[in-house]
């Protein structure tokens, strides 16, 4: 499968998740959110970045404690929760959040958990 964005054509998996994480850009995450349905605001954006600093670091998805952790840091005690997150993300921090960061497919269902 494939998603053209702009001149580009970039491989994906039949969900959308791109196969090469280094294609992905924050014009490209826009665009992503657009067909997820969720806009990008500040908070689902804090999201995003920590998954693409987490990567960039150490070549893995974190799991979604450690986005709680992150969020606990930036968002404020009150947003750390899973219930935020699902309302950030309705179909799922695995499902969305790392789509929209550009992740491969997490094949770890704990992201979620």
């Amino acid at each position: 499968m494939t998603l053209v964005f702009g001149d580009k054509t970039l491989a994906t998996d039949n969900e959308g998740f791109l196969l090469d994480p280094n294609d992905w850009s924050e014009e490209l995450a826009e665009e992503i959110a657009r067909r997820e349905e969720v806009p990008l605001s500040e908070d689902r954006w804090a999201v995003v970045r920590f998954v693409r600093d987490w990567f960039e670091f150490r070549q893995s998805v974190p799991e979604a404690r450690f986005a709680l952790k992150a969020m606990r840091e930036q968002l404020g005690e009150a947003k750390a929760t899973r219930k935020y997150l699902y309302t950030l993300f309705p179909y799922g921090y695995g499902q969305q959040a790392c789509k929209i960061a550009g992740m491969r497919k997490p094949l770890k269902l704990m992201l979620d958990m």
